[in-house]
């Protein structure tokens, strides 16, 4: 094979959540310059214009799908009409959540909840629903969009922190049983990326300030920068990879 065929997604179909800004749309741009068609999913279809503008600029083909990933019943629905409209989907990048920020204390239940339903319900379940198609297609790539939360507690944010150590270890999980029929689940950790999720940190000046001392490269990171690990974790140059969190933060988990 030769060295650039690695990592094309030519003729390949990757479904991105939480696709209409910031990181999602970033990756459902980056897979499609790399070759793949986009199926692109958030709350509302109507979100999803500059991503489907972006895509078909790359040349590639774009269908947006609203849902709300913390409905079980329009999980199982869109994930039942990706595959009935397109056949299958090769590569699935589960980037959609949200977060609410409060002291552990005060961190009502219905957030936990609200947090603990987008973050891991949802994508354990797009994560069966798509990976039992992938398992009788017999190949398939999943990426889960994880966070440095997954290995640090963090502060005020108890939901989050949960649901995104739970997606590092569903991750690993799913990889054990469905790499054996060529399924490779894997997650990306990013670091301290400027998205709406993290401009309240942003605007407080000192935790800013902070944050960006750890950080050996010394600035936050963009959208952008996780564009590479995703494809890589999507391309058959992953192939024996399984199981892995990538974590991609400037070196902050270094110091």
């Amino acid at each position: 094979m030769m060295f650039e065929e690695m990592f094309s997604l030519n003729g390949k179909i990757a479904m991105v959540t939480g696709a209409s800004r910031g990181i999602g749309a970033a990756i459902a741009a980056g897979l499609a310059q790399s070759g793949a068609d986009i199926i692109g999913v958030s709350t509302r279809i109507s979100n999803l214009v500059a991503t489907q503008t972006a895509v078909e600029e790359a040349g590639r083909q774009f269908a947006g799908f609203a849902c709300d990933q913390a409905d079980p019943a329009a999980v199982r629905a869109t994930a039942k009409s990706a595959i009935s409209e397109f056949g299958r989907v090769d590569v699935l990048v589960n980037n959609a959540g949200t977060i609410r920020r409060a002291p552990a204390v005060e961190h009502s239940f219905s957030d936990w909840r609200d947090v603990m339903s987008t973050n891991l319900d949802g994508v354990y379940l797009l994560c069966r629903e798509i990976g039992r198609e992938m398992i009788a297609q017999g190949s398939g790539k999943i990426v889960n969009i994880a966070s440095l939360l997954s290995f640090f507690g963090g502060i005020t944010v108890p939901g989050y922190a949960a649901s995104k150590g739970g997606i590092h270890l569903l991750t690993k999980a799913l990889a054990n049983e469905w790499s054996s029929a060529n399924v490779q689940v894997n997650a990306v950790a990013p670091g301290y990326i400027e998205t709406d999720n993290t401009a309240d940190l942003r605007n407080d000046e000192v935790r800013y300030q902070e944050i960006l001392a750890r950080i050996p490269a010394g600035r936050w990171g963009s959208p952008e920068d996780l564009v590479g690990a995703v494809v890589f974790l999507s391309s058959r140059a992953s192939d024996y990879v399984s199981g892995h969190t990538l974590v991609v933060d400037g070196g902050y988990c270094g110091r």
